[in-house]
């Protein structure tokens, strides 16, 4: 959980978002999440015990229809919430500050991550003319003229088609979503392990 909402404060954000209407569990990740940008959202393991405590304290109630409980805040959970009204603008500042500091740390990750995507390429189109050039200065085998491309000129072709389709595709998922530092840290390590494999390969 990220640490703005260490020491009970997620409950009294819980509270904060449900005094804007009943919802249920899924409607309150997607809410946090859009809060986050999308680089933070809870997991149902951490939002529904929530949601239970808060029950238990008599703070909100839940009515259940088709398998699907949709929570709503108590008279006594809005007493809490103006009780609490000073550490909830708090909570708010603290919440903007770290957006702000996950979406820079993001745009930084993205940033790594389009250079590994434009080293791979690179590393690629360099290999490919290398080989390319090595094949049509050779000498030609007796059987085939030099100036005929072989079957091998169709597997360049494909190599340059299926580079440019990666690149773009890449470029695609990256403006698609927002994405958790994780995952762009994955994605960076596969890029690299991609790129590494193939310097091996093609050397």
């Amino acid at each position: 959980m990220t640490a703005v909402f260490s020491h009970g404060r997620l409950r009294l954000y819980l509270l904060k978002l449900l005094d804007d209407g009943p919802k249920h569990g899924y409607e309150l990740i997607r809410l946090l999440e859009d809060r986050f940008l999308g680089l933070y959202a809870p997991s149902a393991g951490t939002i529904y015990p929530r949601l239970q405590r808060l029950e238990v304290e008599g703070l909100v109630s839940h009515t259940a229809a088709g398998g699907r409980k949709t929570y709503d805040i108590t008279d006594a959970g809005r007493a809490e919430l103006r009780q609490r009204a000073a550490e909830l603008i708090a909570l708010e500042t603290d919440i903007a500050a770290s957006v702000a500091d996950l979406s820079s740390l993001a745009g930084e990750i993205r940033s790594e991550v389009r250079g590994s995507v434009r080293d791979l390429k690179r590393e690629l189109s360099e290999a490919t003319r290398q080989t390319r050039r090595a094949r049509w200065e050779a000498p030609a085998p007796s059987a085939r003229p030099a100036s005929t491309p072989g079957p091998q000129a169709e597997l360049f072709d494909e190599l340059d088609q299926r580079l440019a389709a990666f690149t773009v595709e890449v470029g695609r998922l990256m403006r698609a979503r927002q994405f958790s530092d994780t995952q762009l840290r994955t994605a960076i390590r596969l890029l690299d392990g991609a790129l590494d494999g193939l310097r091996r390969l093609l050397r």
